[in-house]
This record gives C-alpha cells, sequence and structure tokens, in this order.
C-alpha cells in the first residue's frame, strides 16, 4: 500500500447525520454577516483561487480525510479491465449507434473509429495521471493540481453534468430497449404529456426504476459491484461476437452503397456525437484509489481495453450496417429491429436483453465512477462535505451515490435522448481537452524548478497549438468552398510548429511508474481532435453547454469561492503551525 495513502480510523459517528457543520462548515457560512463579509472580498478570493495549485501529496492524503473512512483496496488488473468494458460498451453501442446510422449513413464505422483514437489518446493521458495520483477524484484532481482551483470547479461541473446526464441518457435507452422487447415501439412504457415542449414530453417510469436498482447495487460495496460487472461483461463479450458474425452472414453489399451518403463533414459531425459511445473509461481513473498495484494494474486494464473495444465498435457499426438499409435503421432500438428485419425473430430477445444488460453494467460501473468523482470534489468543498463520507459498512460513498441517483432520476424522467447526447458529448470532450492540456503542463512546468523563460516558452507554444485547432476547426465550420484546403494546410502546419517547438523545450519532471509515450505529440494530437469533435457537434450544443457553465459560474461566485478559500487558508494556517513547533522542538 502507498504509504502516502494511509490514515488512520477516526473516532465512530454516526454516518447519518445532517447538521449544518456536516453541509457548511465553512467560516464564511457562519453567520449572515460573516458571509456579507466574504462577498464583499469576492475579487480578491477569486483571484486566489484562480492561482492557486493543489499537489499531488494533499489530493492523496489530505483530502481523503474529509471522508471519515478509507475505501477499500480491492480492485486488479482483471477488475479493470471489465470494469472500463463493462462501462463503455454498454454506454454507447446499443444506445447512440442507431440514431447515428440512420442519420449519418454507413460511414458511421469511419466516425467511430476518428473518436476511438480520440478516446485512446485521452485513455493514455488518463493513464499516467491516475499511475501517478491514485486517488478518487480522477480528472478533477488532476486538473486542481496542474491547472488550478478554478479550472478544476469548470471541469468538476462538467463532470457533474456528465454524470447526470450519461446516467439520464443510458436510463432512457434501457426503457426504449425493453419496451421494443414487448412492443415493436420504444415509447411503448411512456407516458405522453401534451402540454411539455417537444424532447421533454415523454415521461419515463421505467429508467427511474432502473437507476435505483443500479445505484443501489452501487452503494452495496465495490468489490460485489465489481463481481457482478465482469461475469455478466463476459457473457456480453459472447453476444457481441455472435452480432457481428450474423452481420456479416447476412451482408447486403448495397447497404452499404452510398457510403457517404453526407459527406466528410458528417463523418466527423457523427464522430462528435458516437464519441459518448467511448466514454466510461475515465470512470477506471475513479477507481485507482481501491486499486491494489496502480502502476502495473491501470495501464493494463485502462490502455488495453480502450483498444479492444475500438475494434469491437466498429465491426459492430460495420454489422447493422450491413443487415439493414441505414434509412430504415431504428433510432432507438437499432439492432433488436435489424434481426427482426432478417427474419431472425428469436435473435431479438437475445440482443436486446444483451444490450439491457450492457446498459445495466454500464450504469453500474457510472454509478460507482461518478460517485467518486463526486465524494472528491465534496473533499474540496466545491459541493458540501457531506457528499464526501464514505460509509463504515459498505466503504462506499453512499451520499455521493445519492446525489447523482436523485438528480439523474428527475433529468432521466422528463428529457428525451437526442437532446442528451450532445450535452453530454460537449461536457466529456472539453474535460478530455483540459486533461491532454494539464498532462503538457505537468511535464514541462514545476513550482520553484521551471526557470520563467522556459515557462513563458511553453505557454506560447501552448498558445499557438489550442489556437490553431481552434482555428482549422473555425475553418473547417464556416465551408468557404474550393480554397478549404488553404485553412487547413494553414492550420495543420502551424499546429505541426508548436508542437515541434515544444518538443524541444526542457521537461522538468519525469514519470516516476508509467508514463505517456510521444509527449508532446500524443497529448498535442489528442488536443487537436478533442477541439475538432467539439466544433462538430453544432451551435446547439455550444449554447446548452453555454447555459450549464453560467449557472455553475454564479454557484462558484456565490458558495464555491469562498468554501474553498476558507478551507485552503485554514490548510495552510494548520501547515505554519506544524512548522513552527517543529523549528521550536529542534530549537530546544
Amino acid at each position: 500500500m502507498d504509504p502516502r495513502t494511509e490514515q488512520a480510523e477516526p473516532p465512530s459517528r454516526s454516518y447519518w447525520r445532517w447538521s449544518k457543520q456536516d453541509f457548511f462548515p465553512e467560516a464564511s457560512f457562519d453567520s449572515l454577516t460573516s458571509y456579507k463579509a466574504a462577498l464583499s472580498h469576492i475579487c480578491h478570493r477569486l483571484k486566489d483561487r484562480v492561482l492557486d495549485r493543489s499537489t499531488d501529496d494533499f489530493e492523496l492524503v489530505e483530502l481523503s480525510k474529509a471522508s471519515e473512512h478509507p475505501m477499500h483496496k480491492c480492485l486488479t488488473w482483471w477488475d479493470l479491465l471489465w470494469l472500463s468494458f463493462g462501462s463503455v460498451v454498454g454506454s454507447g453501442i446499443f444506445t447512440i449507434t442507431g440514431l447515428v446510422a440512420h442519420d449519418h449513413g454507413p460511414s458511421v464505422v469511419v466516425s467511430y473509429a476518428a473518436a476511438g483514437l480520440s478516446a485512446l489518446l485521452s485513455a493514455f493521458c488518463y493513464t499516467e495521471f491516475s499511475v501517478e495520483i491514485p486517488v478518487a477524484g480522477g480528472s478533477f484532481s488532476y486538473l486542481r493540481i496542474e491547472l488550478g482551483d478554478f479550472i478544476a470547479f469548470i471541469a468538476a461541473g462538467n463532470i457533474l453534468l456528465e454524470a447526470v446526464v450519461g446516467a439520464a441518457g443510458l436510463g432512457r435507452a434501457w426503457s426504449s430497449y425493453f419496451a421494443s422487447m414487448i412492443k415493436n415501439d420504444p415509447d411503448f412504457l411512456r407516458i405522453g404529456v401534451s402540454y411539455l415542449a417537444k424532447g421533454f414530453n415523454l415521461l419515463d417510469p421505467v429508467a427511474v426504476g432502473v437507476l435505483l436498482v443500479a445505484n443501489g447495487v452501487a452503494m452495496s460495496g465495490t468489490r460485489r459491484s465489481s463481481f457482478l460487472n465482469w461475469i455478466s461483461s463476459i457473457v456480453s463479450a459472447f453476444v457481441i461476437v455472435f452480432i457481428i458474425v450474423v452481420g456479416f452472414v447476412h451482408v447486403k453489399s448495397s447497404n452499404l452503397v452510398p457510403f457517404f451518403p453526407t459527406g466528410a463533414k458528417g463523418v466527423f459531425e457523427a464522430a462528435a456525437i458516437v464519441y459518448w459511445s467511448y466514454t466510461g473509461f475515465d470512470m477506471v481513473a475513479t477507481m485507482a484509489e481501491e486499486t491494489k498495484q496502480p502502476a502495473r494494474d491501470i495501464p493494463v486494464g485502462l490502455v488495453g481495453s480502450m483498444a479492444m473495444i475500438t475494434v469491437v465498435y466498429c465491426m459492430m457499426a460495420l454489422a447493422l450496417t450491413m443487415m439493414q438499409k441505414y434509412t430504415e435503421i431504428d433510432k432507438d432500438a437499432a439492432y433488436s429491429v435489424a434481426f427482426v428485419n432478417i427474419g431472425m425473430n428469436w435473435a431479438k430477445y437475445l440482443v436486446s436483453i444483451c444490450a439491457l444488460k450492457g446498459m445495466t453494467t454500464s450504469l453500474l460501473v457510472g454509478s460507482l465512477g461518478q460517485a467518486r468523482y463526486t465524494t472528491q470534489i465534496a473533499r474540496s468543498h466545491l459541493i458540501p462535505p457531506w457528499f464526501a463520507l464514505v460509509h463504515p459498512k459498505t466503504r462506499t460513498p453512499i451520499n455521493a451515490t445519492l446525489l447523482i441517483t436523485v438528480t439523474s432520476i428527475i433529468v432521466a424522467f422528463f428529457t428525451s435522448l437526442d437532446v442528451l447526447s450532445s450535452v453530454f458529448s460537449f461536457s466529456t470532450l472539453f474535460i478530455f481537452v483540459l486533461i491532454a492540456v494539464a498532462l503538457l503542463v505537468r511535464r514541462h512546468y514545476v513550482s520553484n524548478v521551471t526557470p520563467k523563460n522556459d515557462l513563458i516558452k511553453f505557454l506560447i507554444c501552448l498558445f499557438v497549438v489550442i489556437g490553431s485547432c481552434i482555428g482549422g476547426t473555425v475553418f473547417w465550420n464556416l465551408n468557404v468552398g474550393g480554397w478549404n484546403w488553404i485553412g487547413y494546410v494553414v492550420a495543420v502546419l502551424v499546429w505541426l510548429f508548436g508542437t515541434l517547438m515544444m518538443a524541444l523545450l526542457p521537461k522538468y519532471r519525469v514519470p516516476k511508474f508509467w508514463g505517456v509515450p510521444l509527449v508532446p505529440w500524443l497529448p498535442s494530437l489528442s488536443i487537436g481532435m478533442n477541439i475538432f469533435l467539439i466544433g462538430s457537434l453544432g451551435s446547439v450544443a455550444l449554447w446548452r453547454f453555454f447555459i450549464c457553465s453560467v449557472v455553475m459560474l454564479v454557484y462558484y461566485l456565490l458558495v464555491g469561492v469562498h468554501a474553498t478559500y476558507d478551507i485552503a487558508h485554514e490548510n495552510k494556517q494548520d501547515s505554519k503551525e506544524v512548522e513552527g513547533k517543529k523549528d521550536v522542538n529542534q530549537g530546544v
């Protein structure tokens, strides 16, 4: 066990407690007077939070004390491999493939390959961080350490949005498949309400039920959840092989024509949406705190599973589009309906059961990971620390799981799948961009070590890389006609120049256990691909993301900045007192 993560068991206290101290223990919220005083210093506090960076040891040791009880270290590379498989495969291939294939045709295979490459690059970045910093916070903790408290909050808001929207989307998809098994109508079990807006007018009690069950299992224990997941995921793997084989046996070459009905632009628009199919691997990073040997188990479990999943997705998408003409593919229960259309009615139930199982395990693993994200966010006091508590018997963050459960249930009850998918993809891609940037910062900038001149050169290179990616994406969306290739060539050349200059700069940190190869090239490519996919989502997704971000920022200015400021300076004061006692003892 890493000695940095050991912590003594605290005095026994009741887990189910509801005092103000458990929700708002910070000095700024002691009274209305103290809160007004805190608001009057908002500019100073905001500047402090923007410039503040956490440390590896603080995230690993100090923040974990807020949970009062440690989580069990009970997972191996085998568990992580199947946790990644169970989370990712259930979360997309059975839910979003039909929707995208219907709109963009057989080229969805290329879309899955492009999205898979981008996801694999992000998985590399996550792996280095999770090996070096095996803590439940995942990307939130990594960004607090490398990019500062404010950027970490923006990511935290998107992580929570991703958690809620992802769980709600899976709940709705589960309901669609289940309804299609009973009657060839994915909305059969939903309740229509005419006075609500389209996209929010089909109430879904089945989605509510499945969310309650999956989250209940997750709260009962990590080891039990992992065991159930890998047993069911192995069964799913055999069914997936069956789907691929049947698809290739019933191939109709005419179904693949036209292969690119929406052109190259449509391929990347589809890639941005099907990226949802790859989300979930970041949940494995949040399980690092419960992994026995992070340095060995995480690279095998995370990178190995993502490479395998990319191949599986491309094969499954190709099988679907070969079995059925893309214009006839059902958007909600694509594989079940495709088997009915080729005369294999019995296979419809096999595929539907596999899809339901896959979505259930994805909900289960998602619940595990999302709760651990929420736990670390609560440990930092960005949300009330009551959500950071770990139950003494189950050793799981029950309060954090309940928060995600309740909010996702409310969203799933009202909101349709197409509305959820674009919001989810934007948040996920945005976080992955930040993680790649954070990895570059980690390698090139170490406080009090990196010379100021080298830091300035690195920042210039980083801005050139990001700027070229944004410029190329904007040019792609402007679609100015026959001169498009000039803009693309310029953007690529500027990106190559910025990345090359960064590669020539000295690195001031070397990974201790496992590192991403070809730095800065792979993280820089990850930034470019993710920004390009964000730009392919369309203006509606951008506006939804912007509105959600404004709401997050208002919360941060009213609550988050004051809570984290108080805790940060309280910890600094404690550190000074400890150092003072050491000096006195040494003097004596």
